[in-house]
């Protein structure tokens, strides 16, 4: 049988500006909350999946793209979460590595806005 999850409030929608991550600690994990670019949010365990680094230090930005060799773009429509200890690159639409074959993945909590207040569900 499932657990039921809880919903914790964390602030008002209004002070969370884009781009911004704010850190809170909900049932004693740190979990970082963003607003991205498209207004979306997102809520992510305070923790890289690679080595446990802080990831939510990290900076958020886009993603480079390239077709083969001397060409480069720079996609901002995809954000991605960039680990502050190893560059390891995380696209915040899905939680997921960006450059290896087999991507390791960010724990990554649902979260809403509701009526001008966020909750993240455990």
């Amino acid at each position: 049988m499932a657990r039921e999850r809880q919903r914790f409030k964390i602030g008002c929608s209004d002070a969370l500006p884009v781009g911004q991550m704010k850190l809170v600690e909900l049932n004693g994990r740190e979990v970082g909350v963003i607003r991205l670019h498209s207004g979306e949010l997102r809520a992510v365990m305070n923790r890289c999946p690679h080595k446990g680094a802080p990831i939510c230090k990290g900076i958020v930005g886009g993603a480079w793209d390239s077709c083969g060799p001397g060409d480069i773009t720079l996609d901002k429509s995809r954000e991605v979460l960039v680990c502050p200890w190893h560059g390891f690159e995380f696209d915040l639409s899905t939680g997921k590595e960006v450059f290896w074959k087999r991507p390791a993945s960010l724990r990554m909590y649902p979260i809403e806005d509701i009526e001008g207040e966020i909750f993240v569900m455990m």
